[in-house]
């Protein structure tokens, strides 16, 4: 069969860099094959994606050699027009891609560019809708749809095309678990439907491989690292190596002393054979500690019956009701749409309650103003675009400290050293624009940090991070919870951040709290994960395989257990 995507000796170096970006690629992608690209920020992957849709070299100039070909026509010849009917691609940031007023003219949109007449494009569409299951949603303005929906209506305007590669760019950064297992099925029928080429860019690797791959192609500075099946790739230590993390259960494998082998099929927790190896994870379990995580303390914030409706008589949030203690670290989870960000926007002053209370340090916040607030609550919002309003990025970390008159020399040394924190100070200079989605990110958590507030909330903190990149922001917000005794609240959809990071976590769903526990308990709980759209943990399945039937105190000490090797080596580095 002849390769339907070739790299030969293929390099790229942008017009600004001195050194190529990819070095020497050698890859085939054969017809209806379904490809993982994973790898470190920085290491090529994306400039990979844009050279399959024609970005590299129209959009994103410099200099190439070598050769490429995408079913047997050289992109540098098409054009980004020619390359969108062969490569459909799918934006991390989906409210990029939109153009239409209402899905169904999102969808139509190639369609109307080539003239079809009404009555096809009609039936096209519908078509389409009904394969992705979107019927319902046809007359919505898409900015009006939750992430999984959005996602949904992404896929069907480049799918319209009937194009035979499809390219995903981060496709579960902004989803729910639920929602992103979803989406993976989807791909996965799509795939064996209607024979497409696949081709995923994910961090999330465990996520991905919910449904089969046929291979993972690890980049590694501009270079292909691995080119190998999931079974293989995951009994080596090319991942680690590279800075990528590996399915959970696959860690806890280790920490038992249990061999990760090919022959075992480690791809899915569901298949992975531990025949023998019982005894292991059973041992481990009886003698790895275990230490309580009840946070006592002084409440810093309290909502007492808080209720919230955009329209009269429709209530997005109902009777919610918590203490935060300070010094504390949570989690608030739950599926997209949960009222989570709303919840974050009235504890801000961005939007006001329509019933209940919001205490703080024993003083109701009621007649407080926005800038009162943000002096002792930093938010830092899930899409940075709507935060940063500066061009440079040193101007906008600096920008609150500018607006408070501190003097120049300490905004320089405050802004520095969160610029080094943060992993830009090396880009200090740099405009906003040049900057990756995950990047951006990072600059709206320094601009915030660099205020030293007394409590946090961050809305989705390291979506779209690489796993070096969440590892040192989390660290970092660890540190400053347990060093500066900042209190921090993160939503999340992200279930390892949860159960790594945080001691508590409440769950909400259709605008009311669930449940207020443990991240062990909540994510073995498997009726209150379908409830909230979480992801029941590999780990609670990795237990039952292993006979284990206090599932939520073995996940309690593989999360204890990997905080101690963590500090371990942090300070064997030190």
């Amino acid at each position: 069969m002849e390769p339907i995507i070739e790299f030969k000796d293929y390099s790229f170096k942008y017009r600004a860099q001195k050194e190529p970006t990819l070095k020497n690629i050698n890859l085939k992608i054969y017809p209806g094959e379904k490809v993982l690209i994973v790898g470190p920020s920085g290491s090529g992957k994306s400039t990979l994606a844009h050279c399959l849709n024609g970005l590299v070299p129209f959009s994103y100039p410099g200099e190439c050699s070598g050769s490429l070909k995408i079913k047997g026509k050289d992109p540098r010849e098409e054009g980004i027009f020619g390359m969108s009917k062969l490569v459909g691609t799918v934006l991390q940031d989906t409210d990029g891609q939109f153009i239409g007023l209402t899905v169904a003219e999102d969808i139509a949109f190639a369609l109307e560019n080539e003239c079809t007449s009404q009555k096809e494009m009609h039936q096209s569409v519908e078509k389409t809708a009904q394969e992705l299951d979107l019927e319902d949603l046809l007359d919505h303005a898409p900015g009006e749809l939750s992430g999984g929906q959005k996602q949904r209506v992404s896929m069907a305007g480049v799918m319209i095309d009937r194009v035979e590669i499809l390219l995903f760019d981060e496709p579960l950064a902004n989803l729910d678990p639920a929602s992103g297992k979803r989406t993976i099925d989807l791909i996965d029928r799509i795939q064996k439907n209607d024979h497409t080429t696949i081709v995923i860019i994910e961090h999330r690797l465990e996520d991905v491989l919910y449904r089969d791959v046929d291979r993972i192609i690890v980049i590694g500075d501009g270079k292909i690292a691995a080119d190998m099946t999931p079974d293989a790739l995951l009994t080596t230590s090319v991942l680690e190596a590279e800075g990528i993390r590996e399915p959970l259960y696959l860690t806890a494998c280790k920490y038992m002393n249990i061999p990760v082998l090919e022959e075992r099929k480690p791809q899915h927790v569901e298949t992975f054979d531990l025949t023998g190896m019982e005894g292991k994870a059973q041992k481990w379990y009886q003698e790895a500690p275990v230490q309580s995580r009840h946070q006592e303390g002084e409440t810093l914030l309290e909502l007492q019956q808080v209720g919230f409706g955009y329209l009269p008589g429709q209530q997005v949030l109902q009777n919610i009701s918590f203490q935060v203690k300070k010094g504390e670290m949570l989690s608030i989870v739950g599926k997209n749409g949960a009222g989570k960000s709303t919840m974050s926007s009235l504890i801000c002053g961005f939007l006001t309650p329509t019933e209940g209370h919001m205490i703080y340090r024993g003083q109701d916040m009621k007649n407080w103003s926005i800038k009162e607030r943000g002096e002792k609550i930093g938010f830092v919002m899930q899409s940075p675009n709507q935060m940063i309003s500066k061009p440079m990025i040193f101007d906008e970390v600096a920008l609150g400290l500018v607006i408070r008159q501190i003097p120049e020399a300490e905004i320089k040394e405050r802004v520095n050293q969160v610029l080094k924190i943060c992993g830009l100070y090396e880009m200090r200079n740099w405009p906003v624009s040049a900057l990756s989605f995950g990047q951006k990110k990072r600059v709206t958590i320094a601009s915030i940090l660099v205020m030293e507030p007394e409590m946090m909330i961050l809305d989705e903190p390291t979506a779209g991070q690489d796993y070096r990149h969440y590892t040192e922001i989390m660290e970092f917000l660890k540190r400053l919870n347990q060093e500066a005794g900042i209190t921090i609240m993160m939503i999340t959809h992200d279930m390892h951040l949860m159960l790594e990071y945080t001691d508590r976590a409440i769950v909400l769903a259709d605008g009311q709290i669930l449940a207020d526990d443990t991240p062990a308990a909540i994510l073995t709980n498997e009726e209150l994960a379908q409830k909230a759209n979480l992801k029941k943990t590999s780990l609670y399945d990795l237990a039952v395989k292993c006979g284990i039937t206090d599932v939520s105190g073995f996940v309690e000490r593989f999360i204890q257990y990997e905080r101690k090797e963590r500090r371990d080596v942090h300070n064997s580095e030190v």
